[in-house]
Parts: C-alpha cells; sequence; structure tokens
C-alpha cells in the first residue's frame, strides 16, 4: 500500500496504552537512505509534557507501532511528565 507523506500531517498520535500525545506536524526525512527519521509533534498535550523552552518535540519512527487513522506509538515509560493523566487515576 502506498501512501503519500502529507497524508501523514494533522494525524492524531497516541500511546498504545491510549495517551493523547498531539499531532503529526512535520516529518524529518533522511535524504540518504530515503527512510523517515520522526515525526514532527504539534498540537502537544500540555498535561502529559512539562516543555520549558519548547523547540519541538520528534517520535523516532523506530516507536511508531502502527499509522492508519491515527498514529499509535510504543509507550514509553518515564517519557511523561509527573501529573500525568494516567498517574492521576
Amino acid at each position: 500500500m502506498e501512501t503519500q507523506i502529507t497524508d501523514l500531517f494533522g494525524l492524531s498520535i497516541y500511546t498504545d496504552k491510549g495517551m493523547y500525545i498531539g499531532e503529526v506536524e512535520d516529518v524529518v526525512i533522511d535524504v540518504d537512505s530515503k527512510k523517515i527519521e520522526s515525526l514532527v509533534v504539534g498540537k502537544v498535550n500540555d498535561q502529559l509534557f512539562e516543555l520549558k523552552n519548547y523547540k519541538g518535540l520528534k517520535i523516532p519512527y523506530r516507536i511508531i507501532s502502527a499509522i492508519d487513522d491515527i498514529v499509535l506509538i510504543r509507550h514509553l515509560p518515564g517519557a511523561f511528565a509527573s501529573g500525568s493523566i494516567e498517574e492521576e487515576q
């Protein structure tokens, strides 16, 4: 199945535990190897991250589990700020 990179823009990003991360804002491509390197996240869920001096959030392509109507990434323990939704439950 072929798809355009521009189809990724605006897709919501969730962890495999159902936590909303943000939306795909851009794609970083390694031109030499002709592969996607990472996804740049926009509209970041501010309840999950403490982003002081925010310069951008990139999701490495290697942790992406699936892409369809949403982008699903592996949950990384310790990657979220304390007081996140998951810890309150």
